[in-house]
């Protein structure tokens, strides 16, 4: 029953946003006009089938892959629909007022009809978003964008001069559609010839053995000094489904034997202190730790930077930015520079440049990409390797960030 009843509202949906396109074709040649029926009413007539098979259990053979893409496009579909329906309703309702003026001055038989302008601009409304979020999907999943910055410390030692630090975030490598396009984006990270790689959380996006086809990519990252790690909130596996705490924490220790294959030092709640030129840097890593209640607070600062007093730099791996103003500019002001990832810039939103950057991400995180300063500490937020969700980027590309370092 719960089935027919979603079909039935599915139906009612479409329908009322077919009225746009019965609109604007009202004038069309027969055979065209069919034309465009036909192709608007087969999106819905497959989302049917694509629900009937789901809950028979028939698409169950399919891969992961197949199911991701079909579900993207039907979301693509209907919200840009949702758009039109918009856009009608703001119509109907200019309708509706009109015909209950002109029903209390007297004029019964005037009954306003659709507004031909209306419904262009519903589509047109709808088609930016349509376009758009396809095209992401085609072309930007693996359009990887280095960006650089440069970063003047206080006090940086003169040996620490022009110190390259690639960071890369957010892989979430069970999403991934694709594994050969990734590999382009280890010979980016190898092309700068980095003194130091870190990589800051969310590898997967619920469980250990989604990183396994990626080890022998991920793996061929290199760098001077080391490439080290912290966890991301999804890395803990708090959000699948697990038969009991036994299995969780064995996914967890997965997860770590897949860092040490990919010869990546994983830091939890813990420092490595490196010499470089004869100058000890401390990196430290802490686990997840968030401002916002619906993320969880596993981080540690207090032990993660715990023998680092005497380094000459201090650098921070914390995967949530919202714990740079949190804790971090509060408590812990002697760390120069904090490296974070999390929000993916929203994978979506305007960047120009030079010009504008914005995504709507902006309204939940008030660090969110790119670099930022607060007195004599610097946060840098990374927008992802990676995607969650839709399978593909709009306006915000996935990033290769390589910072060098100089003296004030």
């Amino acid at each position: 029953m719960r089935l027919v009843i979603m079909i039935a509202l599915l139906l009612a949906f479409d329908l009322y946003a077919f009225q746009a396109i019965r609109s604007i074709a009202q004038d069309w040649q027969p055979l065209l006009k069919n034309i465009l029926y036909t192709i608007y009413w087969a999106v819905p007539v497959a989302l049917i089938v694509w629900i009937i098979a789901n809950t028979s259990g028939s698409a169950d053979n399919l891969d992961k892959n197949t199911h991701t893409v079909i579900r993207t496009i039907f979301f693509i579909a209907y919200a840009s629909k949702l758009l039109i329906v918009g856009v009608l309703l703001i119509d109907d309702l200019r309708r509706l007022v009109t015909l209950a003026y002109h029903q209390m001055a007297g004029d019964k038989a005037l009954r306003p009809g659709r507004s031909k302008f209306m419904a262009q601009m519903g589509l047109l409304i709808a088609g930016i978003p349509f376009v758009s979020l396809l095209y992401g999907m085609v072309r930007n999943p693996y359009r990887y964008r280095v960006f650089r910055e440069k970063v003047s410390i206080k006090n940086l030692p003169d040996a620490l001069q022009g110190l390259k630090i690639v960071q890369i975030s957010d892989i979430h490598s069970g999403s991934f559609l694709l594994k050969e396009p990734v590999r382009n984006a280890v010979d980016i990270i190898n092309k700068e010839e980095a003194d130091l790689v870190f990589f800051t959380g969310d590898l997967v996006n619920s469980k250990a053995k989604e990183a396994a086809p990626f080890v022998d990519v991920f793996d061929k990252i290199e760098a001077r000094h080391g490439v080290y790690s912290v966890l991301g909130n999804h890395d803990y596996g708090d959000y699948a489904d697990w038969p009991d705490e036994q299995a969780k924490r064995e996914n967890m220790l997965e997860l770590e034997n897949t860092h040490r294959k990919m010869g990546w030092d994983l830091l939890r709640n813990e420092n490595r202190i490196i010499d470089i030129k004869g100058e000890n840097v401390a990196v430290i890593g802490v686990e997840n730790y968030s401002a916002h209640l619906r993320f969880p607070k596993y981080g540690d600062l207090g032990k993660a930077q715990s023998g680092t007093e005497n380094t000459s730099l201090k650098l921070l791996l914390s995967h949530d930015p919202s714990h740079w103003e949190e804790e971090v500019t509060e408590k812990f002001k002697d760390i120069a520079l904090t490296f974070s990832g999390h929000t993916h810039g929203m994978q979506f939103g305007i960047e120009i440049p030079g010009w504008i950057k914005w995504s709507p991400i902006k309204y939940v995180y008030k660090q969110w990409a790119g670099l930022y300063k607060r007195n004599e500490q610097f946060l840098y937020v990374n927008r992802g390797l990676g995607y969650l969700g839709y399978p593909g980027r709009v306006g915000i590309l996935p990033e290769v960030t390589v910072i060098e370092l100089s003296k004030v």
